[in-house]
C-alpha cells in the first residue's frame, strides 16, 4: 500500500482512505487549529518499530496542551491506537501521522465549543528529499523568509498553522531550484529548515541552534545529539550567525522525514568538500544501525509493533503472501 490507499484510525474506528473526512466547517480548516506528530515505523530483523514512539506522543500532547486542547483520548490509548493502526494495515515499514484537530460546531476564532477529534495515518515514505540525498547531499538556500518571534507563535508546537511558514519556505526554495531552505530567528541567528532541525560540524566539534532561537524541539535532533555524544563528539547548543553555514566543514539536517541529510551546499557555496562529510557519516551510520536492527537499541527507543509470535505473519502480510 502507498499514500491514499488503506485503513485511517477516526476517532476510534477505522475507516477507507477515500471516507476519512472531516466538514468543510470545521474549526481546523479556517484557522488551522490542529496538531500533529510525524513518526516512522522501520522493518527491523525483530519485526517492525517504531522509532521514540513515547517520545512522539509526549510531544503531541505538548503541543495540544499548549493550544489548551484537551482530548478525550489519553497518551496510552493513543500509543496503542498507532500500533493498531499499522497492524490494521499489515506494515512492516511506514511514516505514522497523529493528528489532533478542531472539528465542527461553530466557526469564529473562539475554538472553545469545537470538538476535538483525533486521526492516526500510515503510509509508505521514503527519503523525504530522495534516497541519493543520504549520502551525496542536497543543495539549499537561507530563505527570505524568517521563523516567528517566541512570542508570536509558539515553536515547541507542532501546529499545523506553524506550518503556513514552512511551506513559504519549502515553495521559495523550490522555485529558485534549490532542494530546501534554511531559516533564521528573527534575531537574524540560524533556525531551523522548513521541517528540520539543523546541525554545523567545524573542527571536530558539533553545533546546533538552541530550542530558543524559534526552533521545533526535534525528538531526532535529540537522538542525534545523544549518538554524537556516545561517539565522543562535542556538542554545543549555541547561537550561529549565517555565515557560520559558508565556513563549516559539515552541515547536515535532521528530522523524522529527512532522517540525517547532509546539505553539500549553501547560497550557492560548497560545504567542505561538497559531499557528506566524517562526523555527518559516523552520526548517519549509527543511527540507521539502530533503527536497522544491525545495533544495540541501548536506549530504548524501538517499540515493536507484531508480537513476536506474530512477526513471520505480518511480514507475508505486508508481503502480500497468501
Amino acid at each position: 500500500m502507498s499514500f491514499g490507499s488503506g485503513r485511517i484510525w477516526m476517532n476510534g474506528t477505522f475507516v477507507d482512505w477515500a471516507d476519512a473526512k472531516i466538514h468543510v466547517a470545521a474549526h481546523v480548516v479556517h484557522y488551522g487549529s490542529g496538531v500533529f506528530e510525524g513518526a516512522r515505523c522501520y522493518d527491523t530483523p525483530k519485526g517492525a518499530a517504531c522509532f521514540r514512539l513515547d517520545a512522539h506522543i509526549r510531544r503531541l500532547y505538548d503541543s495540544a496542551k499548549i493550544y489548551r486542547m484537551e482530548c478525550d483520548v489519553g497518551p496510552a490509548a493513543l500509543h496503542a491506537a498507532v500500533l493498531d493502526t499499522i497492524r490494521h494495515n499489515g506494515y512492516q515499514a511506514c511514516y505514522i501521522r497523529p493528528l489532533m484537530y478542531r472539528g465542527y460546531h461553530t466557526l469564529g476564532v473562539n475554538p472553545f465549543s469545537c470538538p476535538i477529534d483525533v486521526a492516526i495515518l500510515v503510509w509508505e515514505w521514503g527519503a523525504y528529499l530522495g534516497e541519493d540525498a543520504l549520502e551525496d547531499g542536497v543543495d539549499v538556500q537561507v530563505s527570505s523568509w524568517g521563523r516567528g518571534a517566541p512570542n508570536r507563535f509558539p515553536s515547541l508546537s507542532k501546529a499545523t498553522a506553524n506550518y503556513a511558514n514552512s511551506q513559504l519556505i519549502k515553495m521559495e526554495s523550490v522555485l529558485h531550484g534549490y532542494a530546501e531552505g534554511i531559516a533564521l530567528d528573527p534575531m537574524g541567528f540560524l533556525s531551523e529548515g522548513s521541517g528540520q532541525n539543523l546541525f554545523l560540524v567545524r573542527d571536530g566539534v558539533i553545533a546546533t541552534p538552541p530550542i530558543g532561537t524559534s526552533t521545533l524541539a526535534g525528538i531526532t535532533r535529540d537522538v542525534v545529539i545523544t549518538i554524537a555524544r556516545d561517539l565522543g563528539f562535542t556538542v554545543r547548543e549555541e547561537l550561529l550567525p549565517r555565515e557560520a553555514l559558508y565556513i563549516a566543514d559539515e552541515v547536515f539536517f535532521t528530522g523524522t522525514a529527512a532522517e540525517i541529510t547532509p546539505i553539500r551546499s549553501v547560497d550557492k557555496i560548497t560545504i567542505g568538500s561538497g559531499r557528506r562529510g566524517p562526523v555527518t557519516e559516523a552520526i548517519q551510520r549509527r543511527f540507521f544501525d539502530i533503527i536497522n536492527g544491525r545495533a544495540p537499541d541501548t536506549h530504548g527507543w524501538l517499540t515493536y509493533v507484531y508480537p513476536e509470535a506474530e512477526r513471520p505473519a505480518a511480514a507475508e502480510a505486508a508481503a502480500g503472501t497468501p
